[in-house]
């Protein structure tokens, strides 16, 4: 009689049986307020609404100044899931967190800031369209309380990038989503000196969902972006996804140049013909040079921020340096 068992690999099996991990991410900065809080409500969230999954918080401290790092050493200290990175100085909002992300070691990753503006109830939506076969889900933020001008200028920078960038710009993500270990995969091969988190987003590409949240206020403490971090990041994902502003200025640079041959052109035939009557003076010289000045001045600014990106890579310095890490293994 034939025998109808069918022999299943080890390693088969072992993978099945494998729980999934789950990477929670969390970039500290004088977050002394609000940081049990944060780790109170990934621990609640992950004992009761989603207990078929390990985890791991990941804190990356950006050198505070007050109290934060004290209380991550005694949160570490009574929780194993909770892993901290200590950076040596201030690397800046940016680079601090993708650091962290591109440290995890989780079947997916989820950023969520300490003052919990990310609420981490919607972390269960993204496990769900995760698990239908979704790469990245991205958490788009449909409603905050912020100054007018604020919004409008958050606006109006999409817009702008929307028509610059090849790269698909989506209007309320700010980071805040779940990211496949693939993602990351992605990420740690761009090695990228100073990167754009949202752009790199769209520039990896895989399949995408949304879930979209209403952004609860802040509870404790003060945002520490300033209006310069924000002009600064926006700068920089100006030059990081698009290369349309050195298109306009060789652009600017030919017209200004044709317009300036033909008027200079046409005052050579005025005053051929009006010799007597048609002084030309010393407005049209000062108007002329002011304006090709500050065109130069412009051009040479926005050369500046490219070859900024390019020192950046060139230097092939680390993310972070960091000082010390708690309970990695």
């Amino acid at each position: 009689m034939q025998s109808n068992n069918i022999s299943i690999p080890a390693n088969t099996l072992a993978a099945a049986s494998r729980r999934k991990k789950i990477t929670i991410m969390t970039p500290c900065y004088n977050e002394e307020g609000g940081i049990h809080e944060c780790h109170l409500a990934v621990r609640l969230l992950f004992q009761e609404s989603l207990p078929e999954y390990d985890y791991e918080h990941i804190f990356i401290d950006n050198c505070s100044t007050d109290n934060t790092l004290t209380a991550l050493r005694k949160i570490a200290a009574g929780d194993c899931n909770v892993k901290v990175i200590v950076n040596s100085r201030n690397f800046g909002p940016n680079q601090s967190p993708y650091h962290a992300i591109l440290e995890s070691r989780g079947d997916a990753v989820v950023p969520v800031v300490a003052d919990l503006q990310t609420p981490v109830a919607t972390i269960r939506d993204f496990v769900r369209l995760w698990e239908a076969g979704t790469d990245m889900v991205m958490g788009i933020r449909v409603g905050m309380s912020e100054a007018w001008w604020l919004r409008a200028s958050r606006n109006l920078y999409y817009k702008i990038m929307s028509r610059l960038s090849h790269l698909e710009h989506f209007h309320g993500f700010i980071g805040f989503g779940l990211f496949d270990r693939r993602v990351v995969e992605a990420m740690r091969r761009l090695q990228d000196p100073n990167p754009y988190f949202r752009g790199i987003i769209s520039e990896i590409g895989f399949k995408k969902a949304f879930v979209e949240y209403v952004q609860p206020p802040r509870k404790h403490g003060r945002s520490h972006l300033s209006i310069l971090d924000l002009l600064d990041y926006a700068i920089l994902g100006m030059v990081s996804c698009s290369k349309i502003p050195l298109r306009i200025m060789t652009v600017t640079g030919l017209f200004v140049s044709m317009l300036s041959l033909i008027l200079g052109f046409v005052f050579f035939l005025l005053k051929i013909v009006f010799w007597d009557s048609f002084p030309l003076g010393i407005a049209p010289i000062l108007i002329g040079t002011f304006f090709l000045g500050s065109v130069q001045i412009l051009c040479l600014g926005v050369l500046g921020e490219y070859l900024g990106v390019v020192f950046d890579y060139v230097r092939n310095r680390p993310l972070v340096i960091e000082r010390e890490r708690i309970n990695f293994d």
